[in-house]
């Protein structure tokens, strides 16, 4: 369910000069944030909480995982390439899957690793606080590149809908809007964060075993749609 070649593309997509400048750009800044939060207000839990969870979960996370996401195979299906790949021997699903792997592997390092160093320099780790959001951004990474790489396929304006999702449903409205909450790949992912840190700087809105489920159901129907709408794709391009 793996093609090195699709994954090579794929990635070179990704990782090309301007993609990469945009992928590394919040990853920067918050390191430069955290430096500068560091010096000013010294090593305090409190502050590393909100600090990665203001920033790191609730805007970096997202936002990277709509550009790795909708960039596995969005570009392809705007400029008409992804019909010479579909013509070549190479199962749909494989396609897909492929595609995701690749999707989260970057939505995971431009993320998870920076989140982490980002915990380390603003307290040490204090009360797992570096560890808890550095898993939360790698299960938030999952999810986010398998409902984005559906945006992908379904959506020519797939960046549009990813960044309101990202920016508006979880940023704004999941800090307002209670219920929203509970339909929050961010919420989910700080329910398995506060199960890490095991104390009161990291809490969820959302129970453990609510948001394991919905992380799981999120990533496999995304990922089985996305599927079934490239099949599609593929009848509408041999036509």
């Amino acid at each position: 369910m793996y093609d090195p070649t699709v994954a090579r593309l794929t990635y070179r997509a990704l990782l090309g000069r301007r993609r990469a400048l945009i992928l590394g750009a919040l990853p920067l800044l918050l390191i430069v944030i955290s430096l500068a939060v560091r010096a000013l207000a010294g090593a305090d839990d409190q502050t590393a909480a909100d600090v990665l969870g203001g920033l790191a979960l609730a805007t970096m996370v997202p936002i990277i995982g709509v550009i790795a996401g909708t960039g596995a195979i969005g570009p392809e299906i705007d400029d008409g390439s992804v019909v010479y790949l579909l013509s070549k021997p190479i199962k749909r699903p494989t396609i897909i899957y492929t595609k995701l792997i690749v999707a989260i592997a970057v939505t995971m390092v431009f993320s998870a690793v920076p989140t982490l160093i980002a915990g380390f320099i603003l307290n040490g780790n204090g009360q797992q606080v570096a560890v808890a959001y550095t898993v939360a951004a790698l299960v938030a990474s999952i999810a986010y590149a398998a409902l984005f790489l559906l945006l992908g396929t379904v959506s020519r304006h797939a960046v549009v809908f990813g960044l309101v999702y990202a920016l508006i449903w979880e940023a704004l409205f999941g800090s307002l809007v209670p219920g929203a909450r509970t339909l929050s790949v961010q919420q989910w992912s700080l329910a398995v964060a506060e199960k890490v840190a095991g104390g009161e700087l990291v809490t969820s809105d959302v129970g453990l075993t609510t948001a394991t489920v919905a992380l799981a159901a999120v990533t496999v129907l995304a990922t089985w749609y996305a599927g079934q709408k490239l099949r599609t794709l593929t009848l509408a391009g041999e036509e």
